[in-house]
């Protein structure tokens, strides 16, 4: 197993690859959009929000997907720091608005998706990770919820607010879109726009060698700001991986999603779907509590046996990438990079343990 980190398109810079490199990490999973939060504005949080909030995005732009050369240029950058590139996480909400709407531009971008993906298979790059949802990760809070009154997120109720029109995965894609509020649809429709999605893209992923590794719903409830999720339970993983028998139909398991859920529980979820050779990279995170009441915590006080977790991954043969998520913010001068390098130091100590004979 490999240690990495993730990255916003605004955190690719010598210092993070530096601190990157100095927590021991050897890879990096990049979010090439960047999510900012509540606390956008605040410059001693400006690094990366705690995790992607809800409600303040802008999507790119829609005719232009990440070319070759700029891919080619970033992964230079990051190769020349000693790490390697193991995922892009998340697609622009510009570039697939239609195909999770199911609107008349969904063909055409498509197609541009197909094209990103062969894009990011010749610049060798194995995983894609994404997140089909319409409302994205919503109806959080944040507080000081974990040890010693550290800052991080949790849940506590739903939220029934309609998406507005115009805006998906928390981004407003147009600007210029008539007032009102995204129609509601039921779970069976929404599993039929990803079976197109799966069906479409998964060929073309194939050929180009790259995984496409499907996030769990976060939070994960049946339904977020009136619109269905898809994988609110560890058993749905298996029917999406089941709607389509692709190597490259995979999962971005995230493990506080996952333990999150009500039904089954996190050690059954690992080891079934490690077994099955399924997971492409690992969210490496701890709660307390389940939807819809929990809190984000340090990865060694939540209810999540990490060691455990370890084990059962070494046992199936699992040697893809860890990843420290959505960490507390520790009280300091620098609370991102604190939580950050905690959680690291945690993983790579529980790693050289698991190793021992």
């Amino acid at each position: 197993m490999k240690l990495g980190f993730g990255l916003y398109r605004h955190m690719l810079n010598e210092d993070h690859y530096k601190f990157a490199k100095q927590c021991g990490a050897t890879h990096v999973v990049v979010h090439m959009v960047d999510y900012f939060g509540h606390e956008k504005n605040d410059k001693s949080n400006a690094n990366q929000p705690i995790g992607e909030k809800e409600g303040w995005g802008k999507a790119g732009d829609a005719n232009q997907i990440w070319s070759l050369e700029e891919l080619m240029a970033i992964k230079k950058e990051i190769n020349s720091h000693g790490l390697i590139w193991e995922a892009i996480e998340n697609f622009d909400p510009a570039h697939w608005h239609d195909i999770l709407l199911d609107g008349p531009k969904k063909e055409v971008q498509m197609e541009n998706l197909k094209q990103l993906i062969r894009n990011v298979g010749k610049a060798g790059i194995p995983i894609f990770g994404y997140n089909f949802s319409l409302a994205g990760v919503a109806a959080r809070n944040q507080g000081p919820f974990a040890r010693g009154g550290a800052v991080s997120v949790g849940m506590d109720g739903g939220d029934d607010t309609p998406i507005p029109n115009g805006m998906v995965w928390n981004m407003v894609y147009d600007e210029n879109a008539p007032e009102g509020t995204m129609p509601k649809i039921d779970h069976d429709e929404l599993w039929g726009r990803l079976q197109y999605f799966l069906d479409e893209i998964l060929p073309v992923a194939e050929e180009a060698g790259v995984k496409m590794a499907a996030h769990p719903d976060d939070p994960p409830m049946p339904y977020v700001r009136n619109s269905p999720r898809l994988v609110f339970q560890p058993n749905m993983y298996q029917k999406l991986i089941d709607m389509n028998p692709s190597p490259a139909n995979n999962l971005e398991f995230c493990l506080g999603s996952i333990a999150e859920m009500t039904e089954g529980n996190v050690y059954d979820a690992t080891d079934s779907y490690s077994e099955q050779g399924k997971i492409g990279y690992i969210h490496f995170r701890n709660v307390k509590g389940k939807v819809p009441n929990y809190k984000e915590v340090f990865v060694d006080e939540g209810d999540i046996d990490m060691f455990k977790i370890l084990k059962i991954l070494k046992k199936n043969n699992f040697d893809g990438v860890l990843i420290p998520d959505h960490t507390p913010q520790m009280t300091c001068d620098a609370p991102w990079y604190a939580g950050m390098a905690y959680a690291m130091g945690y993983m790579k100590a529980a790693l050289a343990l698991l190793d021992r004979p």
